[in-house]
């Protein structure tokens, strides 16, 4: 299932640009399609919208990263736009608008802060695309931001879809996995880094923590590797972006995880809670071993919502939705949207 080449990708990088560039052509009376920078936050970031039917309720996706922009995702969602209208959001410190703004310009970052920019991010959408609320989903570390924004504004969302759900891990789970695949595979060099590091990850240096995402993303085999197989292949066929905001990106992931690493290695979980006013989804992949299934199952049992569901997307680890789209679409379906079609009835 890894890809251990991406030699392939390089070489064709225009063809399957072009070949992106056509699928993401909409032609449709009602659509959107929109690439622009707004003001958020006193910077201006970088937003696209997209959608054939602007009348369709809004996904805003909240990356995770820090400063992963999801936005090379776009061709795999394209079958999405059917359906919903996609927003997606370069974060301060992200891409584009990192591009935009420097290091200077984009200041000091923490959780709060990006849940301020991403509460007044959906009141623009909301003003801009004529629409009372949003469907918000959080990836990975984009979770805890997201969840963050429902917790402050529950009244702009109809309801949040959390996937590669970020939870506190009290039992060291996302650990003991990863040692109990590296004793089976013999990976003695990579077992001892990590039992030298230990569990507190309060402890931990940004290389260190970086290191072990490294070897968590490579000890699972039977599902598409975060790096390989979705983040640097969809880099490199994006049409929307080029070689120098790709080189972007990865200064932007730097510098906010520099900024963000000792917030979110101490993270106060009890700032989310388990109390929420408005439907709570986790759309898990059965086999994350960053973001464990077992923990989000086991925050997701202390949930309190109007509406609470838990789906497994089958043959998946991190970054679910891109490793699966179809099956998170479907889901997204039948589960999430009827909750913003009926609310316009």
């Amino acid at each position: 299932m890894t890809k251990t080449n991406l030699f392939p990708d390089i070489i064709f990088r225009k063809f399957n640009q072009r070949k992106n560039a056509k699928k993401l052509i909409i032609n449709t009376e009602n659509m959107i399609n929109e690439e622009k920078y707004v003001t958020i936050g006193g910077i201006e970031q970088w937003i696209t919208v997209r959608g054939e039917d602007k009348r369709n309720p809004v996904l805003l996706f909240i990356h995770g990263g820090p400063a992963s922009t999801y936005s090379v995702f776009t061709p795999l969602l394209r079958t999405w736009e059917k359906h919903f209208t996609i927003v997606q959001w370069d974060q301060r410190g992200a891409g584009k608008t990192f591009k935009k703004n420097g290091r200077e310009g984009c200041g000091t970052i923490s959780f709060n802060k990006l849940m301020e920019d991403g509460i007044e991010l959906s009141n623009v959408i909301c003003n801009q695309i004529e629409q009372d609320k949003l469907i918000l989903i959080g990836s990975s570390v984009g979770s805890l931001i997201a969840t963050l924004m429902i917790k402050q504004r529950p009244d702009l969302f109809f309801a949040y879809v959390g996937t590669d759900q970020n939870c506190v891990d009290t039992d060291d789970v996302a650990y003991q996995l990863a040692i109990e695949a590296l004793e089976k595979s013999g990976n003695n060099r990579n077992l001892d880094f990590l039992k030298k590091i230990g569990t507190d990850q309060s402890q931990w240096t940004m290389q260190e923590y970086d290191k072990r995402n490294q070897i968590l993303v490579k000890t699972i085999k039977n599902v598409p590797n975060m790096i390989m197989d979705l983040m640097l292949p969809a880099m490199l066929s994006s049409p929307q972006h080029s070689m120098m905001d790709i080189i972007d990106i990865f200064k932007g992931m730097k510098f906010s995880g520099n900024q963000l690493f000792n917030e979110l290695m101490n993270f106060d979980y009890e700032k989310l809670g388990t109390e929420f006013s408005i439907p709570f989804f986790i759309f898990q992949g059965d086999d994350d071993i960053i973001t464990p299934t077992k923990n989000a199952e086991r925050f997701f049992q202390d949930v309190n919502a109007p509406l609470k569901e838990f789906v497994n997307i089958k043959n998946a680890g991190h970054l679910a939705c891109f490793a699966r789209p179809e099956q998170f679409l479907k889901e997204l379906i039948e589960r999430v949207r009827p909750l913003a079609i009926s609310s316009k009835k």
